[in-house]
């Protein structure tokens, strides 16, 4: 079994920067790709960026690509999301993710979830 846990979220001025990050506990092979989501009140949960865990290959939405960064760190078994240059559309929950199977940009896809962790930006 995996259990996620997400943390580092907060509240950020425009421009800002915070890093989110996610611990995760079991085992995560190394063809399994941990993604970050997210959700604003009203919307649905959307992909933000994603890594595959061995081969640390990775994938960003086109509106975080440039100020989003994901990384893991094996040994810790954490994931991070760097984010710079933060807008208020990027307030939402954020959630880390694993897929078993590899990589993806569908929730449902996705095999475990984290309780998320709330980023606010104010302008």
């Amino acid at each position: 079994q995996v259990q996620l846990a997400e943390s580092g979220g907060g509240l950020v001025q425009a421009g800002g920067s915070l890093r989110l990050s996610c611990a995760v506990s079991g085992r995560a092979f190394s063809s399994s790709v941990m993604g970050w989501f997210r959700q604003a009140p009203g919307k649905e949960r959307e992909f933000v960026s994603q890594i595959r865990w061995g081969a640390g290959t990775t994938h960003y939405a086109d509106s975080v690509k440039g100020r989003f960064t994901i990384s893991r760190d094996q040994g810790k078994k954490m994931v991070y999301l760097q984010m710079n240059d933060l807008r208020s559309e990027d307030t939402a929950v954020y959630f880390c993710a694993l897929n078993r199977q590899g990589f993806s940009v569908t929730p449902s896809e996705y095999d475990y979830w984290g309780q998320g962790t709330q980023v606010t930006v104010s302008s």
